[in-house]
């Protein structure tokens, strides 16, 4: 959480606001209620070229985010990994919708 005036704005692990300035109260429930299944998300990368790539997070701290090509599971593939400056920015965004059916996009 992140202290505002008399407020609180709760942020993620992965450095994104949760909620506009709230109470205690409400920043704890709104941390608690999120827990932290996000991370095992699936999610796109924008490559230096503009193409966003199907990736999982595998390691998440307060200095960068790295994240490996999804692989679906192969225990075989090379594991492909980028990192990602904390917080994410725009660079790194949840795979939702449509969007998560789409292999090569």
């Amino acid at each position: 959480m992140r202290p505002e005036s008399d407020a609180f704005v709760v942020i993620d692990l992965l450095g994104r606001p949760l909620t506009e300035p709230v109470d205690w109260l409400t920043a704890e429930e709104t941390l608690e209620a999120t827990g932290i299944g996000y991370l095992a998300d699936l999610y796109e990368l924008r490559l230096d070229d503009g193409r966003w790539l199907r990736v999982r997070l595998t390691e998440v701290s307060s200095t960068a985010i790295r994240v490996k090509n999804d692989d679906f599971g192969a225990i075989d593939a090379p594991a492909i990994e980028h990192t990602v400056p904390f917080p994410i920015g725009d660079r790194l965004r949840p795979l939702t919708g449509d969007r998560a059916f789409i292999l090569d996009a």
